[in-house]
């Protein structure tokens, strides 16, 4: 068993491993609540096409009441009613189904949102396994399941008796009555009882699914070794990306090995950040940056200028603004023309470059 496994999780999941986790479906779900969410909706459906189902059925009950009073029924008249039943099965049962599937749909995206995995289908042997499956079932968690069902029929045992002993003096005087009188009663009946059920059922769903999202959101805690591990994962072992940081510096210093001694002047602030400029009129538009660096990459740019003569020129404002917004290869900001034009000509003056200059300008 990994070392986290025996450290108490405590630390909020990642993003990275809730996806993991929802690849493999494992998500927060509630197949009450979806269940819950159907009846309701079904009772509610029903009611209102109740009028249209009822019409269709009675017009079968006519049609097929005409043709029992025939002597005789051949093929084709046993084809037109078949024909006529599917006919009016289809308007009664289609548009309602098609309703119910739509918001059993509907229902579970709300919950978990569109997810597909095949996770769940892999065969694992665990979940045959008849020494777990015995532990499953005489656990701490199929008791307080168990206990949950039976309070739930319980509660819905309790409200289909009260809800039919309501109504019982209407139903026993219902022996008297003509057949439509009996349907209407015993729909209105049927229609009180299922909204009644799914409103309770509605509420244990509503519960479950909380219950299931606390008891996901808790399976997803992550131990400080565990998240130290996926920190590792997402942004890399720290000791390949500390070679890749002394290899970049490596690099660097290289690069300004080479452009350092080529620069008419180095601006610095004066110790954390250094800035290498050059300007030729013949072939840049303006000065350009060609190293830059800070703290050790700094001090080592002007160890260079040193050793090769380049002048170094104090400016912290400009040092800090230069290494910000110029990157190393651009030609500096027309913002930064007038003090940087300032510094070059001071150069170029104290290290008699100006004739030069002068002349290239020419």
């Amino acid at each position: 068993m990994p070392p986290g496994d025996f450290e108490e999780k405590t630390e909020a999941p990642t993003p990275r491993r809730r996806m993991e986790a929802r690849e493999r479906g494992q998500v927060a779900k509630s197949a009450d609540l979806t269940a819950a969410g159907a009846l309701l909706i079904s009772m509610l459906v029903l009611n209102f096409f109740a009028p249209a189902i009822m019409k269709n059925l009675l017009n079968l009950t006519k049609y097929m009441l005409g043709y029992s009073g025939s002597d005789a029924l051949s093929s084709d008249s046993l084809w037109n009613m078949g024909s006529f039943a599917i006919q009016i099965l289809a308007k009664s049962v289609i548009p309602v189904s098609l309703i119910l599937m739509v918001i059993a749909i509907a229902i579970t995206l709300a919950q978990v949102g569109f997810i597909f995995s095949g996770h769940p289908l892999k065969p694992d042997l665990e979940k045959i396994n008849p020494i777990s499956g015995f532990g499953k079932l005489f656990s701490l968690q199929s008791l307080v399941r168990l206990i949950i069902s039976m309070f739930k029929v319980a509660l819905i045992g309790a409200v289909a008796y009260f809800t039919i002993k309501s109504r019982m003096p209407v139903i026993v005087n219902l022996s008297g009555e003509d057949y439509w009188h009996i349907t209407v009663i015993m729909g209105e009946l049927m229609f009180t009882l299922g909204v009644r059920l799914a409103l309770i059922l509605l509420v244990l769903g509503i519960a479950d699914y909380a219950y299931n999202r606390h008891k996901h959101e808790q399976g997803l805690r992550m131990s400080k070794q565990e998240l130290k591990e996926e920190l590792r994962r997402m942004e890399g072992d720290p000791l390949v990306k500390e070679r890749r940081r002394r290899v970049a510096q490596q690099l660097a210093m290289q690069r300004i090995q080479s452009t350092v001694p080529n620069a008419d002047v180095v601006v610095t602030n004066p110790t954390h950040y250094a800035v290498a400029i050059k300007y030729d009129a013949q072939t840049m538009n303006a000065p350009k940056v060609i190293a830059k660096g800070v703290d050790l990459v700094a001090h080592r740019i002007r160890q260079i200028a040193i050793e090769n003569d380049v002048p170094i020129v104090q400016r912290k404002p400009l040092a800090r603004a230069l290494y910000s917004s110029v990157e190393v290869g651009q030609e500096i900001p027309p913002a930064f023309y007038k003090a940087v034009a300032e510094i070059l000509a001071y150069v170029y003056e104290i290290s008699g470059k100006a004739n030069q200059y002068r002349e290239q300008l020419a």
